[in-house]
């Protein structure tokens, strides 16, 4: 019997819970999101641009004296000409409170570098990219520039924390209980993928960032980036053109990150 029975239908139930995946993603973002202050400021557009979050009415009358945005969004502190990871925790990430203290606890818990590395970057998708699949778009990202059992744990997780395993102690979030109801439960491909990460080698990778993840939104704890600076110059792979300029299969992603408000 699944280890979720307690709170979930078995598998190969259907019922009601269509989107149920895109909640749980809002949750979790939330839930980061109320440690960190909003970095990206409003301004006046003073010098023609048009609004770079605004699709903009590409009549030649609207178009007059306007510009549309090819460069750096004015509300974002420019990145560097090559720039590194954590460059990227700095301008773009910042303060991305949950990623370091969920790496802390892992630290502290003695666990080896990579499972340290794999919660601090668990969900450098969603604070710097995109929130819906999260865990897929993270792994993509950072597959070039980590070892594979850091990218492949950082997609699992997020299967991985909607099933219980009492084995290691990791229950099912009492927080998805309350916000998504009892009879909630995954998508069914979500089932299938948790089928098959069960037995992957990289399993308890994965399963050590859900049992450092939902644990790690305390307020009040402070913690330094400086304290990770090792670990990653040990365990992640910079390229020497900078992040988004060194034509792997991710660079563009980087991009995006650097210009998000970028018109094409």
């Amino acid at each position: 019997m699944p280890l979720m029975e307690k709170h979930m239908p078995q598998f190969g139930e259907t019922a009601s819970h269509r989107n149920s995946l895109s909640r749980a993603e809002t949750l979790e973002h939330a839930m980061s999101e109320a440690l960190d202050k909003l970095v990206v400021k409003s301004v006046i557009y003073t010098s023609g641009e048009i609004d770079p979050t605004q699709f903009p009415n590409l009549s030649p009358s609207d178009l007059a004296g306007k510009r549309l945005l090819m460069g750096d969004d004015p509300r974002l502190v420019p990145m560097p000409e090559k720039p590194t990871l954590l460059d990227f925790f700095k301008y773009r990430f910042a303060p991305a409170t949950h990623l370091l203290q969920s790496a802390q606890l892992a630290l502290k818990a003695g666990h080896n570098e990579k499972v340290v590395l794999a919660c601090l970057l668990h969900d450098i998708a969603f604070i710097g990219f995109i929130r819906s699949e999260h865990g897929y778009w993270g792994a993509q990202l950072l597959e070039p520039y980590v070892d594979e059992e850091i990218a492949w744990a950082i997609r699992a997780h997020q299967v991985l924390r909607f099933f219980p395993d009492e084995s290691v102690g990791y229950a099912y979030p009492e927080a998805y209980v309350q916000f998504f109801g009892e009879d909630f439960r995954p998508e069914p491909y979500v089932e299938a993928a948790y089928r098959k990460m069960r037995d992957h080698k990289y399993y308890m990778t994965a399963r050590l960032i859900t049992l450092n993840d939902v644990y790690s939104f305390d307020p009040a704890a402070v913690v330094d980036m400086e304290a990770f600076t090792d670990i990653i110059g040990r365990n992640f792979k910079q390229p020497e053109e900078g992040l988004g300029f060194d034509d792997s299969p991710s660079a563009h992603m980087w991009r995006t990150i650097i210009w998000p408000t970028k018109f094409l």
